[in-house]
């Protein structure tokens, strides 16, 4: 080993460090220790850029709009907060196959076709591969660039070299450094190529997109400057691309995506789809309304209730929170007498996504009675709202915007928080129905029916 280098071990699940290998690691129990050199002689180089760094004040700094590009992709710039600021670091995370190669190919098509000079490095894949893949997108500017390494060494000289506006690296994974023993897709590879490729965008100004999977001890997360997470069922045919952390923008937009035979096709309107195909005239079927952002999404809330033939009775919940279900089931037991302590309970939110807003929660409760009871719910009537642990129902933000996006797609109930109605304007093309608890709500419904 070279003078002035030393060997820690540490677990690639949670970063616990030793100076000796201990097989299961004391901190998380899992068996992932792995050796990595490290440099004595750092400090030393610290001290000496130390006394080269000033201290400039606050005042003295003057900042301007940053400088942002379009992807040509709208649901993209949404979520990035109106587009890529230049010398940003991107992580784009989500499970494999989900679509993130086919969303940064497509990125590169746009931009090249606005023609932005565009680098993809591809650690996976060979260039024959690329291109059979770029050619079912559709047709690429002449200012792309396909490079094919994982030596982070030449990936930075290349970088230098060439000086595009825009990096693209699939997958961060595959990149390595010589001086590091672990093999890649380490912790310590995986944070040694996020700091030399953040050197790179922040000292050269060049716009960085990295592919990988967040996962592990939340390294990549930490370094870069926004995450995003594509999200869905892999064998289903819409994709959420949502916003974990951002630094140029909100991080509470989602985008909507589904997958086509050419890629990856911009859902502009995700309530329409969403409830294409609800059924008529079925109980346990409820349209209800979430916040992303400043974009309300409708959705049909699925419930069925069946008395269980077991001692213990099976709950269920696709799209949305397990426990926040049993919790609304138990305030549907103890304030109204519902007997669903025998039966068993499955809720869906159909489409593929999920949801987890509190204003969903009325949504949850009705469809949870309607099949209870198998009393079907108007399919022009739509609801939100938050329920307490006393059946109370809550405000909620943005009543005028959800309101809106209802009367939009032509449902003409609406059943909202009392104290929300209060400051909506009289609209008469939707009736607005206030409630105070579940109560009313369920009153309602069940007098509708009559």
């Amino acid at each position: 080993m070279a003078k002035g280098k030393a060997t820690i071990f540490f677990c690639q699940d949670c970063g616990y460090e030793s100076s000796k290998w201990m097989g299961q690691c004391p901190g998380c129990g899992g068996w992932t220790f792995v050796e990595e050199v490290i440099d004595k002689s750092a400090p030393a180089k610290v001290r000496k850029e130390a006394a080269k760094a000033e201290v400039v004040k606050i005042a003295d700094i003057k900042t301007g709009r940053e400088e942002r590009l379009t992807t040509g992709l709208k649901e993209l710039d949404r979520v990035l907060g109106g587009g890529i600021v230049k010398g940003s670091l991107v992580l784009v995370g989500g499970d494999p196959g989900i679509g993130k190669s086919t969303l940064l190919l497509q990125v590169c098509r746009n931009l090249s076709v606005q023609k932005t000079d565009v680098l993809y490095i591809s650690g996976e894949e060979s260039l024959q591969q690329i291109k059979i893949r770029a050619e079912r997108i559709g047709e690429f500017g002449d200012t792309l660039s396909l490079l094919c390494e994982t030596n982070l060494d030449t990936i930075k000289e290349v970088i230098s070299r060439t000086k595009p506006e825009i990096v693209v690296i699939d997958s961060i994974q595959t990149m390595y450094n010589e001086n590091i023993t672990s093999a890649p897709g380490s912790v310590s590879q995986v944070r040694e190529a996020t700091g030399v490729l953040m050197q790179i965008a922040k000292g050269l100004g060049i716009s960085i997109f990295i592919e990988g999977v967040v996962a592990g001890p939340r390294v990549l997360e930490h370094m870069v400057d926004t995450v995003l997470y594509f999200e869905g069922d892999r064998h289903a045919a819409y994709r959420i691309l949502r916003g974990v952390k951002n630094r140029f923008g909100s991080t509470n937009e989602i985008g909507v995506f589904e997958m086509c035979n050419e890629g990856l096709r911009e859902v502009e309107n995700p309530s329409e789809y969403m409830l294409s195909g609800k059924p008529e005239g079925a109980s346990g079927s409820v349209v209800a309304c979430s916040m992303e952002g400043t974009r309300p999404i409708l959705l049909e809330i699925q419930a069925l209730v069946c008395h269980s033939n077991f001692g213990m009775p099976r709950r269920t919940a696709a799209g949305t929170d397990y426990n926040r279900v049993n919790l609304l089931m138990a305030v549907l037991e103890k304030r109204l007498g519902l007997s669903l302590s025998s039966c068993d309970a499955y809720v869906n939110i159909a489409g593929g996504i999920r949801m987890n807003e509190p204003a969903i929660d009325l949504g949850i409760v009705l469809a949870i009675v309607s099949s209870y009871k198998d009393v079907p719910i108007d399919e022009k009537t739509i609801c939100f709202g938050e329920v307490g642990l006393s059946g109370e129902v809550r405000a909620v933000s943005m009543t005028a915007q959800r309101v809106q996006e209802a009367e939009k797609l032509g449902f003409t109930t609406c059943i909202l928080p009392e104290v929300c109605k209060a400051g909506l304007k009289k609209n008469p093309n939707i009736n607005v129905v206030g409630v105070s608890n579940v109560q009313d709500a369920i009153r309602y419904i069940l007098s509708k029916e009559k």
